[in-house]
C-alpha cells in the first residue's frame, strides 16, 4: 500500500481547482494523470515580465508589462481584419490587437474608461505601438502578481499556459515535507536543498541557470529520480540472484568436439565470454547475462557453445531472434554443426506451414528437438518444452523486457543469455541493463577486412551506377539499402520496390528484392540466389541490418544515409568486409545536410569502432531515440537526461548498491524513507516484491 503521506500527490489532476474534465484530459496528456506528475513537469524556460516602461519609451520586440487606460474599441469592418482596443497612458497611445476574438468578451474584459495591467510582446506597426494578443490582462491591484518572472512549460494542443500555470501552482501547494531519503553527507557535499524546497525552487526560476540541467535544485530532483530507478534495478537484481537455478555442468565432450570442427580459432574475448557464461551456468542460481559485441565480433558461436553446454546436460536451448531473415541465417550456420555432433536443431517462425509447426511442437515437448531457433513465434501459448535449460535472445533491444521474461518462463529455472550487436554505451548499461551481468567482445575475428567508407551526394547516382557496373563485372556483390521513409513500413517497401525496378532496368536479371512483407520461402530463395552469385545486387529495406552473413558481398550502398542513425549505419556497414575481397560502403545523401547528419557521416568515416560510434550516437540523438525507448526496456525519465547526468547516474548506482548491501529489505530509518522515494516514482511493484521477500 502506498504510504498515506503520499495520498494528496497521487490524487487525480481533476481534483485541483479550475481543472475540469476537459482541461484534465489535456493536462494528463502533457504531464500525466496525477498531481505528482504536474510537480515533475519542470519549466523549459521563463518570461521576465518585470520590465514596466511607459508607452513612449517601450522597446520594440520586448516583453513589457504596462498600466493602461482603455480609450476606445474598434471592431473590424471585415472578419479578416483584427479587432483593436485603443489604450494609453500620459505619454502616448497603444493598440491591443486581437484576431478572431469575440467582441462581447473583449468589451467585458477591457471596459472603456477603466485601467488595466497588460503584459505581452510589443511591436511597432505602421508607426503605431502595438501588442497582439496580450499574454496577461489584469486589474491594477494584480500588478505585483503579473509583473514577475514566469516559468514556461511544454504545452499541447488545447492547453494554454495560464491554466497549466494555475494547475502546477495548485499541485505544489499539495506537497508536504517528506522524510529525507538521501544520505546527509552527500546532500551537504552537493549543496542540495531538501526535496520540497528543490521542487518549489525549480518551478520559480529567476534566471537562465535556474532552468538549465545543472541548477542545484534541479540536480537534486534528478538525483532522486535516478536513485529511485537504480534502487529498483538493484532490488530486482538482488532478488533474482536469490532465485534458485540449477547447476548446468558437464565434461565438455560436445563442446570440445565442436571446437575441433570450427574453421577458426576463438578470439581472446570470445574465450573469456564463454568462460564467464559457462561459470554462471555451473552456479546454483539463474544466469542472467548480456553479451555485447561489435558487428561481426562472433557472438553467435559463443551463444551456440553455451547452448551445447545445456544439451550436454540433457536440457534444451532456445534462440529467439527478431526477424525471419536472422532466424534463417542462424539456422543455416548452426544446423551443420548440430548434425556433426548429433544434435537436432529446428526452426519456428510465425509463417511456418501447419505440418512443420506440428512436428516442431511435438519435437519440443517430447525432447527430440534439442535446440530451437525462432522468432516471436516461440512465445506463443502452444509452444512447450520438455525441459528448457537456456534461453538466448539475439538483438535483445528489439524485444521488450516482458518478452525476455516470457521466453524464460517456458523453462523450469532456465538460464538466460541476451545478445546485442549494437554496442551499448556505458551510461545506457548503467541505466537500462544493470540487472544483467555483462560480457563484451571488442576484437574482430582474424581475417576481417577493413571497409572503405565514402559519402556521395544522390546527384551522383549515375556515377555510382557506372562504378557499380565495373565492379560487378569483376565479380563483386552489392547490398543496396533503401531509405528509411519516416516510420512507415509500407513507404519503405515502396521506395525499395521503385529502386529495384530502376536497377533491374540497368542490370537485367542480376537484381533481387528483399523486404519484411515477403514470405519466408521467398526471402530464403532470394538470399540463396544472392549468396550463390546468381544475383549480384540485393535491394533491401533495413530488414538486412543485423545478422546477415554473406562473405562474398563486398559493397554496401545506403541510400539517403542522412535518415539513419549512426549505430544503424554501422550495423549496415558491418554486412560487408566479411570475406577476402576489399570492401566499400557508399553513403548516399541528399543536400542540404543537417549539422547532425553531417556529424554522423563524419564519425562513420573516421572509425569502425562500434563502441565509440555508440557513444557518439548517444550524444547526438539521446537514449530514447538510440534504442527505441519503449522497445528496449529503457526507463522513461521525467527529469533526468542520461547523457548530461552521467555523474549522477554513476553516483546513484553506487549508492543503491551500498544501500542494499547494508539494508537489503529497507528496514532502517533511511530505508523507510527510501520506500517513500520508490512509491513517489511509482516503483510500487518493487516495494511489494521487497515486502514479500
Amino acid at each position: 500500500m502506498r504510504p498515506e503521506i503520499l495520498f494528496p500527490l497521487f490524487a487525480p489532476v481533476q481534483t485541483l481547482p479550475g481543472i475540469g474534465p476537459r482541461l484534465s484530459g489535456f493536462v494528463s496528456k502533457v504531464c500525466g494523470p496525477n498531481i505528482i506528475d504536474l510537480c515533475w513537469h519542470l519549466p523549459i524556460g521563463f518570461i521576465d515580465r518585470r520590465y514596466s516602461p511607459d508607452v513612449a519609451n517601450v522597446l520594440p520586440g520586448s516583453i513589457a508589462t504596462i498600466k493602461l487606460k482603455i480609450l476606445d474599441h474598434q471592431p473590424p469592418k471585415s472578419r479578416k481584419l483584427p479587432y483593436k482596443v485603443i489604450c494609453g497612458d500620459n505619454t502616448g497611445e497603444m493598440e491591443l490587437v486581437f484576431f478572431h476574438s469575440r467582441a462581447d468578451y473583449l468589451v467585458h474584459m477591457l471596459p472603456v474608461g477603466e485601467t488595466r495591467i497588460v503584459s505581452g510582446k510589443v511591436d511597432i506597426f505602421k508607426g503605431k505601438v502595438q501588442m497582439s494578443h496580450p499574454d496577461r490582462i489584469g486589474l491594477p491591484e494584480e500588478a505585483s502578481v503579473i509583473q514577475t518572472i514566469e516559468p514556461v512549460y511544454r504545452l499541447t494542443a488545447g492547453l494554454t499556459s495560464k491554466p497549466l500555470l494555475k494547475a502546477i501552482k495548485g499541485a505544489l501547494l499539495k506537497t508536504g515535507v517528506l522524510p529525507e531519503w538521501q544520505d546527509l553527507t552527500w546532500l551537504k557535499r552537493q549543496k542540495f536543498p531538501a526535496w520540497r524546497d528543490a521542487l518549489l525552487k525549480v518551478h520559480a526560476p529567476k534566471n537562465e541557470s535556474d532552468v538549465g540541467n545543472n541548477s542545484t535544485a534541479r540536480r537534486r530532483l534528478i538525483y532522486d529520480e535516478l536513485l529511485a530507478d537504480q534502487l529498483a534495478l538493484t532490488i530486482v537484481r538482488s532478488l533474482n540472484r536469490k532465485k534458485s537455478g540449477r547447476i548446468i555442468k558437464s565434461d565438455n565432450g560436445l563442446i570440445k568436439k565442436i571446437m575441433g570442427k570450427l574453421p577458426f580459432e576463438l578470439t581472446t574475448g570470445q574465450k573469456g565470454a564463454l568462460n564467464e557464461i559457462l561459470s554462471d551456468m555451473a552456479e546454483p542460481y539463474r544466469m542472467l547475462r548480456l553479451i555485447q559485441g561489435d558487428v561481426g565480433s562472433g557472438k553467435t558461436v559463443v551463444a551456440f557453445l553455451a547452448m551445447i553446454r545445456a544439451v550436454e546436460c540433457q536440457l534444451q536451448a532456445a534462440l529467439m531472434a527478431p526477424t525471419e531473415v536472422l532466424v534463417l541465417q542462424h539456422y543455416k550456420t548452426l544446423k551443420p554443426w548440430g548434425e556433426y555432433i548429433g544434435v537436432n536443431i529446428e526452426i519456428l517462425t510465425g509463417k511456418d506451414n501447419k505440418a512443420h509447426r506440428k512436428n516442431v511442437l511435438d519435437g519440443l515437448i517430447n525432447g527430440d528437438i534439442s535446440i530451437i531457433i525462432g522468432t516471436h513465434a516461440l512465445l506463443q501459448d502452444d509452444v512447450h518444452f520438455k525441459d528448457l535449460g537456456l534461453a538466448v535472445i539475439d538483438e535483445q533491444h528489439r524485444f521488450g523486457v516482458h518478452q525476455r521474461l516470457m521466453l524464460n518462463e517456458k523453462g523450469k529455472k532456465a538460464d538466460m543469455l541476451v545478445m546485442t550487436a549494437t554496442p551499448i554505451p556505458r551510461t545506457l548499461m548503467l541505466c537500462a541493463y544493470s540487472d544483467l551481468d555483462s560480457s563484451r567482445l571488442v576484437e574482430k575475428p582474424a581475417g576481417r577486412q577493413e571497409v572503405e567508407t565514402r559519402a556521395v551526394p544522390t546527384t551522383r547516382l549515375e556515377e555510382i551506377i557506372d562504378r557499380l557496373k565495373h565492379t560487378l563485372d569483376e565479380g563483386a556483390r552489392a547490398f543496396w539499402v533503401c531509405p528509411l521513409v519516416e516510420e512507415s513500413e509500407l513507404m519503405d517497401l515502396e521506395a525499395a520496390t521503385d529502386r529495384y525496378k530502376f536497377l533491374d532496368s540497368r542490370f537485367k536479371g542480376r537484381v533481387g528484392l528483399l523486404h519484411g512483407k515477403m514470405k519466408p520461402s521467398e526471402k530464403e530463395k532470394v538470399m540463396k540466389s544472392f549468396m550463390e552469385g546468381e544475383l549480384n545486387i540485393l535491394v533491401a529495406t533495413t530488414v538486412i541490418e543485423v545478422g546477415v552473413d554473406i562473405p562474398d558481398a563486398n559493397i554496401m550502398i545506403v541510400e539517403h544515409a542522412e535518415r539513419f542513425g549512426l549505430a544503424q549505419l554501422h550495423q549496415l556497414r558491418g554486412r560487408v568486409g566479411r570475406g577476402i575481397k576489399s570492401s566499400a560502403c557508399i553513403l548516399m545523401y541528399s543536400n542540404p545536410l543537417s549539422e547532425n547528419a553531417r556529424a554522423r557521416i563524419k564519425i562513420l568515416r573516421e572509425t569502425d569502432d562500434g563502441f565509440r560510434i555508440a557513444e557518439e550516437d548517444l550524444k547526438l540523438r539521446g537514449a530514447g531515440e538510440l534504442l527505441g525507448t519503449r522497445q528496449s526496456g529503457l526507463p522513461v525519465f521525467r527529469m533526468a537526461d542520461i547523457v548530461s547526468h552521467q555523474d549522477l547516474m554513476v553516483a546513484a548506482k553506487d549508492d543503491a548498491k551500498l544501500i542494499i548491501e547494508r539494508d537489503p529489505y529497507l528496514n532502517s530509518k533511511r530505508g523507510e524513507a527510501l520506500r517513500i522515494l520508490l512509491y513517489l516514482f511509482q516503483k510500487d511493484n518493487v516495494v511489494q516484491t521487497l515486502r514479500s521477500g
